[in-house]
């Protein structure tokens, strides 16, 4: 029940009381969704549920029942702590860190300032995002990033709900901490919305291992070189990357000699391919291996593993591999 209690915590009493109805421990939870004037919606498994006010798990919306904007206004201050203002840069970006590593995405005005997003204000949509840490989940794919035992350039290809962050998140603690490999090495992390390290006043909820520095809610290309040029890190991680800054971060990245752990969402090699900034990475070999994941399974099945030239090193429908996530 622990998970529950933690989730339980982060919303007001109301809110508190009917999520509290929900059967299971939450363990299975990924979402839980707020909208002015619509039902209560929950994730568990891939799976969307209309909660009732009794707590039961719908097919069907019940009738009657809509989240107020009171109510979304109350969560918002509850889960800032009544003190929204300390969380400016976050809101700015759109979403809010919470103890535990939950993330919470916001919805609603933006308020612009010299064509830039200055904030939001009128926030009427809220996506709770719940963490879960999988510690080991990367177990078996790690051999397949390594040569002579360290770890090699790497890209996680996955559609959205699919694991790719939460096995990079495993393979940087693993990495940092020397398991698996032949050594551990200094892993720098731009965590640009606080999915992989979950800082909370600064420090990482999640394990990312010994030898990790974060540098949290930074952009990611800016980040890279930050890091690179401040903490001399051995390999540089990042999740989803896609933009032409990204490219250029990359480049220097690798340029300086470091190892370079991202995610992307795509189905498959072929999907990156088809988009001009990463079919240049593609194209120039920049990573050493792809990974395809897939939740043909459960989340994080392991479809495939490719070398630099798109060779398989390991495909699931010969092996029938899959990573619990």
């Amino acid at each position: 029940m622990k998970k529950k209690e933690e989730i339980l915590r982060m919303f007001p009493a109301k809110l508190r009381e009917i999520l509290g109805q929900v059967p299971g421990n939450y363990e299975d939870v990924q979402e839980i969704r707020l909208r002015a004037g619509e039902p209560l919606l929950l994730v568990k498994d891939n799976r969307e549920y209309y909660v009732s006010p009794d707590g039961a798990l719908e097919q069907a919306v019940s009738r009657g029942f809509g989240i107020t904007p009171a109510q979304i206004r109350e969560t918002v201050e509850y889960m800032s702590s009544y003190s929204l203002y300390a969380f400016e840069e976050e809101v700015r970006q759109g979403f809010l860190t919470l103890r535990g590593g939950h993330r919470v995405g916001l919805a609603g005005q933006t308020v612009l300032e010299g064509g830039r997003i200055k904030t939001i204000k009128h926030i009427s949509f809220l996506n709770v995002r719940i963490s879960h840490e999988k510690k080991g989940c990367a177990d078996k794919v790690l051999p397949y990033l390594c040569q002579e035992g360290e770890v090699v350039s790497t890209l996680l290809v996955s559609p959205p709900r699919c694991g790719k962050t939460t096995i990079l998140r495993d393979l940087i603690r693993m990495i940092s901490n020397g398991e698996g490999v032949k050594r551990g090495m200094t892993v720098g992390v731009v965590d640009e919305r606080s999915e992989l390290g979950a800082c909370y006043q600064g420090v990482p909820q999640n394990d990312l291992g010994i030898r990790t520095d974060v540098l949290d809610c930074c952009p990611k290309a800016s980040g890279m070189m930050m890091l690179i040029r401040s903490m001399a890190p051995e390999a540089v991680a990042v999740d989803e990357i896609g933009s032409r800054e990204d490219l250029e971060a990359i480049e220097y990245a690798r340029s300086c000699g470091c190892r370079l752990l991202a995610t992307v969402h795509g189905n498959s090699i072929e999907d990156l391919k088809e988009k001009p900034v990463l079919r240049r990475l593609v194209e120039e070999k920049t990573f050493e291996r792809y990974v395809v994941l897939s939740s043909r399974i459960h989340a994080g099945t392991l479809e495939a593993v490719y070398d630099s030239r798109g060779n398989p090193i390991y495909e699931r429908s010969r092996e029938g591999l899959g990573l619990a996530v």
